[in-house]
């Protein structure tokens, strides 16, 4: 917040105001903006009101500085959030790794495919359960039986289970088998859905909307937040642009500006953005480059014979070479930070 005051203001009421900040726990700092004197006061909690120095003697304007996402902002919680899920701990410095097909088909599918990323180092299994879908006519998914097969996976593998929610009904259901909960792009505008996530103590992965802001998406885990659980991973999985090249654009920039403005971990999903096989390897390691703290991506043991999104679908031996690379970019990456410091 800016509180500026007026021109030809006096030095004391310049005083009382520093006072009553003070007095509501906030430290001001004076500074000159265009010949006028006013005084910064910085974001945190409680939310700052304004009207309590709009009338204040001298006072000429109060300019709202915070960001409307007051849970979610870096400056609730300027060290960070980490999640442990599965003994492994999301957003404190390491790379968390998701892989899976998009959707449950079978017992056989599921099962290969978890033994196979567990092999390849992955630290959790990804799998739809539920899919909403653009088209009524594609596979909609298994339901209860997918995330039944899910908790088989989970038995045979050890590796946590991450399964989207798509409405309210199938929430608890999803939360009752799987360690990390996804809110997809689709209803990341669904506030009574993210309410009820709200009220879970689950993790929430929080996917970015296809047309969403940054401001949008954190506003999002706000309504998550603003109901207590305090457990939510953002991700990016590309917005709609005027590009042909690709499924979607993977707006890699929000990674560094989401770390900067909030303090939840952000991951990535080049495997939506892509729409091709090919292109999710480079996007990924991109990904990871640009600090992500978490990928996720689709592997399916027969792509081709999918019946879901197959042709963004990485085979078992790609994803495997994959999680390596992925390994190898994050590991310098933290070397270069440890030397920085």
């Amino acid at each position: 917040m800016l509180i500026v005051m007026k021109k030809g203001s006096t030095p004391d009421e310049t005083a009382r105001v520093c006072d009553a900040v003070r007095a509501i726990g906030r430290t001001p700092v004076t500074v000159v903006i265009d010949g006028r004197e006013a005084i910064s006061v910085a974001a945190g909690n409680p939310p700052l009101d304004a009207g309590r120095f709009e009338g204040m003697a001298g006072v000429h304007q109060v300019v709202p500085l915070e960001a409307p996402y007051r849970l979610a902002a870096r400056d609730a919680r300027p060290r960070g959030t980490a999640i442990t899920v599965g003994g492994r701990t999301i957003g404190a410095g390491g790379l968390f790794v998701v892989a899976g097909p998009c959707a449950v088909e079978n017992e056989e599918q599921i099962v290969e495919t978890a033994r196979l990323m567990k092999q390849a180092g992955a630290d959790a299994l990804r799998g739809g359960a539920y899919k909403p879908r653009s088209s009524p006519y594609s596979f909609q998914g298994l339901g209860p039986e997918g995330l039944r097969l899910l908790v088989v996976a989970r038995e045979a593998t050890g590796l946590p289970i991450v399964s989207e929610a798509v409405d309210e009904s199938s929430l608890d259901l999803v939360a009752a088998q799987a360690d990390i909960v996804q809110i997809g792009a689709r209803n990341m505008h669904n506030g009574a859905l993210l309410k009820s996530a709200g009220r879970l103590r689950k993790p929430i992965l929080l996917k970015r909307g296809m047309s969403a802001t940054l401001d949008d998406l954190l506003m999002a885990a706000e309504f998550i937040l603003d109901q207590g659980n305090g457990e939510v991973i953002l991700c990016e999985r590309g917005i709609r642009t005027f590009s042909q090249h690709s499924r979607f654009t993977l707006d890699l920039s929000v990674v560094p500006a989401a770390q900067t403005a909030s303090h939840l971990p952000v991951f990535v999903d080049p495997s939506h953005a892509a729409g091709r096989r090919e292109r999710v390897a480079p996007m990924a390691r991109a990904a990871v480059a640009a600090g992500a703290d978490g990928v996720i991506f689709e592997v399916h043991p027969d792509p081709d014979d999918a019946l879901s999104d197959g042709r963004q679908a990485l085979v078992p031996g790609e994803a495997a070479e994959l999680i390596a690379q992925l390994r190898e970019v994050a590991a310098v990456l933290s070397r270069k930070t440890e030397v920085a410091r």
